[in-house]
């Protein structure tokens, strides 16, 4: 618990936007004030002024990779509670948060250059790669904001594709592909959908492990997304849905309904049973889902 000199502090030091914007990033992923200055096309003195007042204020910290230095949010500190409530409040569909997010993506500008530099990526990847069942033959997945994750995939040996979401999203999945000498077909979504009834015939089959990685979704395109993903799916395969906390929360609703509930509700109304949630803290508070089609649903494709 802080005291009001503590809470004041932190309130000044995140009351500008670009200082908001600074702690979304990095949030996301761990970056040198030169990753930072290139998303955001400010000076990087500038943005080292920024930087020191946040970690003046204790609300991020300085990590040494190499001869880098990067930033990170803090941890295990008052400061790191009360960053996590500010970054749940934020919108990640904000137009110039998309935008920093999409410029971090791309190629010398920012973390695609350095896919490790993702504290989140690599703990969706780990969730993927520690998972019991056996490696699937085929593999979709939907979104590309994580190249952990897509490495993670590729990596299987198994016929792999991915949908993007912008043209600079998928030029730097691609770029990233062909630096790791890995194989994996990357389309761009056809429509404004995660995955529209156009992406679904270009793909032209259906995969034994889909993966949904819905963080940087609008939250009420979920229910269209896991309906698009049961089609997509085969009958014997399994889903990964990796969903923000907060996009379930549901503040403005008569009935409150715990988050979890309703994710579960969803999935079951898409056709699924959900086998494991599993909460992620990296940044952001993330449940990551594994779920495999109902008897109810197989019944009716059947």
């Amino acid at each position: 618990m802080a005291d009001s000199r503590e809470l004041l502090i932190w309130l000044r030091a995140t009351a500008e936007p670009t200082r908001l914007r600074l702690l979304a990033l990095c949030a996301d992923r761990e970056l040198s004030v030169s990753d930072l200055a290139a998303v955001l096309g400010q000076s990087e003195p500038r943005v080292s002024r920024h930087l020191r007042i946040l970690t003046e204020a204790g609300l991020i910290e300085r990590v040494r990779q190499g001869q880098w230095v990067h930033f990170r949010p803090a941890r295990d500190t008052p400061a790191a509670g009360f960053l996590r409530g500010l970054l749940g409040q934020l919108d990640r569909m904000d137009p110039a948060l998309v935008r920093d997010r999409e410029r971090a993506q791309t190629p010398g500008a920012g973390a695609a250059a350095s896919p490790a530099s993702s504290r989140l990526g690599r703990e969706l990847r780990a969730v993927v790669e520690a998972d019991p069942v056996a490696r699937p033959a085929s593999v979709l997945l939907v979104g590309v904001e994580h190249p952990e994750l897509l490495a993670a995939i590729a990596a299987f040996g198994a016929e792999c594709a991915a949908i993007a979401h912008s043209r600079r999203a998928a030029q730097a999945a691609r770029a990233m592909l062909e630096r790791e000498g890995l194989a994996c077909r990357v389309l761009l979504a056809a429509g404004p959908d995660a995955l529209g009834p156009r992406d679904l015939e270009r793909l032209g089959r259906t995969f034994d492990l889909v993966l949904l990685d819905h963080l940087a979704a609008a939250p009420d395109a979920l229910p269209a997304l896991l309906a698009a993903g049961r089609r997509v799916l085969s009958g014997t395969g399994r889903l990964w849905l990796f969903e923000p906390y907060e996009a379930l929360e549901s503040a403005h609703q008569r009935v409150v309904e715990h988050p979890i509930a309703r994710l579960r509700r969803r999935l079951a109304e898409a056709g699924f049973s959900c086998e494991r949630i599993r909460p992620i803290e990296a940044g952001r508070h993330v449940l990551a889902v594994r779920a495999v089609p109902s008897a109810a649903s197989l019944g009716r494709t059947g």
